[in-house]
């Protein structure tokens, strides 16, 4: 059932970052720090997948590294990296702003300060991990896929939508666990590596989506 609802969930994200481009560049932007956001909040849903251990924010990822090659395909390396700057700022503004909400006392008639409590109580390891794995990897990501556009031109657009999306996830995976649970769970490079394959079965199934953007292009690009 969890695949079922794993395959639905990643197409309909990287249907809604197809669907940002579609309407601009802004768009796009909006939609990444949104999910950069959501990512803090759905690392937080353990479950499994293909038998594999992970969380609820990998799923998230494809639809980032979507929409930061999209960017970085049609508008530049410039905008792809101010982007990632976009999403970085909107999840630290979303971290500290959730822990000031936790310090107000509730209300007598309140009922949603205890699931507060478990939601936005973070460790200061999972805050830190998530951010500096996000800023690393993403922008490995738009990195690389400038340097080997650079190599093949117009070509293989393929090549380096998973190029460089497989080799940003291989960090961020190994940053982000290696921070947030080194000494907590004994076997942390099986879980590094579980994390890592889902990640790539999700990287995979954007690579349609980034195909289809020629057909989707936005007015700004037809001028």
């Amino acid at each position: 059932m969890n695949e079922t609802y794993f395959v639905l969930m990643s197409l309909i994200s990287l249907g809604f970052m197809l669907l940002a481009f579609r309407l601009g560049k802004s768009w796009v932007v909006g939609l990444i720090a949104v999910n950069a956001v959501l990512m803090n909040i759905f690392v937080l849903k353990g479950m499994y997948l293909f038998g594999l251990a992970t969380t609820g924010g990998n799923v998230l990822y494809a639809s980032i590294f979507l929409g930061t090659d999209l960017l970085a395909e049609y508008y530049g390396k410039k905008e792809a990296m101010r982007a990632v700057m976009v999403g970085f700022f909107a999840s630290l503004f979303f971290l500290v702003m959730s822990q000031f909400i936790l310090k107000f006392v509730p209300a007598d008639y309140d009922f949603a300060q205890d699931a507060f409590k478990i939601i936005f109580t973070l460790t200061p390891r999972i805050i830190a991990g998530s951010m500096i794995a996000y800023l690393i990897s993403q922008n490995l990501d738009v990195w690389l896929f400038h340097k080997i556009k650079k190599k093949t031109g117009s070509k293989h657009l393929w090549l380096r939508n998973n190029g460089s999306t497989w080799a940003s996830q291989a960090i961020d995976s190994v940053v982000f666990t290696l921070i947030a649970f080194w000494g907590v769970f004994p076997d942390i490079w099986q879980i590094i590596l579980f994390t890592y394959i889902i990640k790539i079965i999700v990287a995979a199934i954007d690579t349609p989506f980034i195909y289809l953007s020629k057909k989707l292009l936005p007015k700004e690009l037809k001028k």
